[in-house]
């Protein structure tokens, strides 16, 4: 018995995406209930707002929050030769590029609010050549 991710009827979703949904709608739900401050999860920091304002790309959906309607999608790669503190992606394009270098590297998508400062890890996956296979 193999347990590849084919082998389940897998092979059309990419290996190695990790989709944050599930964090997201939690930390939203315990926010709605009053379990959590606005100021516990609106706390992007200074760097990602900026980012967000000159690189993000607007999402399809209104902030979960203060339903303004100014979240964008920030995306960020890590990996070797890249600064310490990721590479800001600007359009989709860079990203391909890097995706066909023979370096291993992690992206990350960021959703953040410009109105009141929500910010969540969306999803996260591999890019690179090398990227490791199942």
């Amino acid at each position: 018995m193999s347990f590849r991710p084919d082998s389940i009827g897998a092979a059309a979703r990419p290996v190695g995406v990790v989709d944050y949904r599930l964090a997201r709608n939690s930390t939203v739900k315990e926010y709605r209930r009053g379990r959590l401050k606005r100021i516990d999860i609106c706390d992007a920091q200074a760097e990602l707002l900026r980012n967000a304002e000159f690189c993000g790309r607007p999402a399809s959906e209104p902030c979960p929050i203060c339903e303004g309607d100014r979240m964008v999608l920030v995306t960020y790669v890590f990996g070797n030769r890249l600064p310490a503190s990721g590479r800001c992606i600007l359009k989709l394009d860079e990203l391909a590029k890097l995706d066909r270098a023979s370096e291993d590297r992690a992206a990350y998508v960021v959703e953040v609010c410009g109105d009141c400062s929500w910010n969540h890890l969306v999803r996260s996956f591999p890019i690179g050549r090398r990227r490791a296979r199942l």
